[in-house]
């Protein structure tokens, strides 16, 4: 895996938060600082890519995926112009 380069800038203070933390975990501050942020861009990336709906919304979902599926005027005519076709 090739390396790339992350230069992070704090202040004093974040850094000695950063460093006590680092220090309690057993770790060095640039692992414990990679490790947080995989962390947390994961737990948003999974966030995002959820769909959340309240409950009325998904008993409205699911009641309009039970109901029996009717063909538009549209989707009819592209339907017979595909059998013609096969049938060609």
């Amino acid at each position: 895996m090739a390396a790339a380069r992350f230069d992070l800038k704090m202040d004093v203070e974040e850094k000695a938060f950063v460093s006590r933390a680092a220090a309690l975990a057993g770790t060095t501050m640039a692992a414990f600082v990679r490790t947080a942020a995989k962390e947390k861009a994961r737990d948003l990336l999974d966030r995002e890519s959820r769909i959340t709906m309240s409950d009325q919304d998904f008993q409205a979902l699911t009641m309009a995926l039970n109901e029996a599926f009717v063909p538009n005027p549209a989707l009819q005519n592209a339907m017979r112009l595909a059998r013609k076709i096969r049938r060609a």
